[in-house]
């Protein structure tokens, strides 16, 4: 049971959503999750928000003015979050699949990876900053929670996210970091395209081959 487990997961299309319920929805999944409780791969929106990882400084959080504020319990440091932005959350059962969370990040960075390179980007992870990188601006960021032997949160995709809110943080704590998106690389790629050939190329790097996909959106 436990071995087809781990080549298994639900897939959720969930639109948009509330950060901080999501956030709750996320721990209260790790609390409860059992040897035979399936993974599962969230693909969402969020509404403009700033959020805080463990490792935040408060100098890194300019110039929120209206754009709500809210404390993760996710590494790394402060991100932006808006529609237009895919975010995908991988709550898998690490120990059972066997991954650290080097391995993680990397099979989430290549997954976004892949992805741009099918639409003739070439991007790039960053071994001492993690996420993805066009020219050196980045168009994907990460951030992971492990707990019990199981993981959360995940990594956010800039698809036609309006860029400029990103000017009020130091994204991820860089000072300058230039950020981009899909759309101002002129790829004009629908939420549901992208959000599909995502949850293909977390499939194939997760070593998922077989999932119960859901939908809210449609």
């Amino acid at each position: 049971m436990h071995d087809s487990l781990q080549h298994f997961a639900i897939v959720r299309h969930l639109g948009l959503q509330d950060y901080q319920t999501t956030l709750e929805q996320m721990q209260q999944f790790n609390a409860r999750r059992k040897a035979d409780t399936p993974d599962e791969i969230w693909l969402l929106q969020h509404p403009a928000v700033f959020t805080l990882g463990t490792n935040s400084k408060p100098e890194h959080l300019l110039n929120p003015e209206q754009i709500p504020v809210v404390q993760s319990d996710r590494g790394g440091q402060v991100t932006y979050h808006a529609p237009g932005q895919l975010i995908a959350y991988v709550l898998l059962d690490v120990k059972r699949k066997k991954m650290g969370v080097r391995k993680l990040v990397t099979a989430l960075e290549n997954a976004v990876i892949r992805l741009l390179a099918r639409q003739g980007i070439e991007a790039s992870a960053d071994p001492t900053a993690p996420g993805v990188y066009v020219d050196g601006a980045k168009i994907a960021a990460l951030g992971l929670r492990v707990k019990q032997g199981g993981c959360y949160h995940g990594l956010s995709l800039n698809v036609d996210i309006e860029l400029q809110d990103f000017a009020r943080i130091n994204p991820c704590g860089y000072a300058g970091l230039q950020v981009t998106s899909l759309h101002q690389l002129g790829r004009t790629l629908g939420m549901q395209q992208v959000s599909w050939q995502l949850q293909k190329e977390l499939c194939q790097q997760l070593n998922i081959l077989h999932i119960n996909e859901q939908r809210a959106d449609s």
